[in-house]
């Protein structure tokens, strides 16, 4: 039985990316570049930085990532404090309570920038529920490198075989299996485009992982 859980919080926890997309594209009409839909695809669950260092370079932009990265995250800042209508996803919260009622060890994996890990934590209250947090923003390399994986398992305390990760993105899926931790893929609803072939399980609830679900489940699926 797996012993640790590494959560993915964007599209796993709370859907942002309707914000997210709304802040990357009033950044590119800020700096006057024209992403296509393909390309922005590509970008889910890489950081802000890698995303902007990214765009400097396709586009030959006469700027610094980091130029980018502040007018995209002061435009997501705005937008989050004014959006009022902002949830978690149906059944997560009840499926972290399950986990930390069970003696699971919780760690949060997210490439979004540390602040953004807070502010969604302390809007929610789930700070009680996770050991650790870990931003992939504060890391060298961003999914799919295996980085920010290897150190939330550490985080955790235990060995990468006794976590297992939940994940909605291609990159994220790439990161965990890269780092030889068991990926459960969450097709969520708020993920288009994404591949979850390389997931070892694929779920499309969160009670479907449910504590008193999971080993069994796991079992199959191994």
């Amino acid at each position: 039985m797996f012993k640790a859980v590494l959560f993915d919080m964007d599209g796993v926890i709370v859907d942002t990316e309707p914000l997210h997309h709304t802040a990357y594209h009033q950044m590119f009409n800020d700096v006057n570049i024209d992403v296509t839909d393909d390309l922005y695809a590509s970008f889910t669950g890489q950081s802000t930085f890698e995303i902007c260092k990214a765009l400097v370079s396709h586009f030959n932009l006469p700027l610094s990532p980091h130029t980018l990265v502040d007018i995209k995250r002061d435009r997501f800042k705005y937008l989050f404090e004014k959006d009022k209508s902002l949830a978690l996803l149906d059944g997560v919260l009840d499926l972290i309570k399950d986990y930390h009622s069970n003696g699971m060890t919780l760690v949060l994996a997210s490439s979004a920038s540390m602040d953004n890990i807070n502010r969604i934590f302390e809007r929610f209250d789930l700070n009680p529920y996770f050991k650790a947090k870990i931003s992939g923003a504060d890391l060298k390399a961003s999914k799919p490198h295996p980085e920010i994986f290897t150190k939330a398992a550490e985080l955790s305390g235990y060995k990468p075989e006794d976590c297992f990760v939940i994940e909605d993105s291609t990159n994220g899926i790439a990161a965990a299996k890269a780092a030889h931790i068991f990926c459960v893929g969450f097709k969520s609803p708020h993920s288009e485009g994404q591949d979850y072939s390389k997931a070892d399980t694929m779920i499309e609830r969160f009670d479907e992982i449910s504590f008193n679900k999971l080993k069994k489940l796991l079992s199959i699926a191994k």
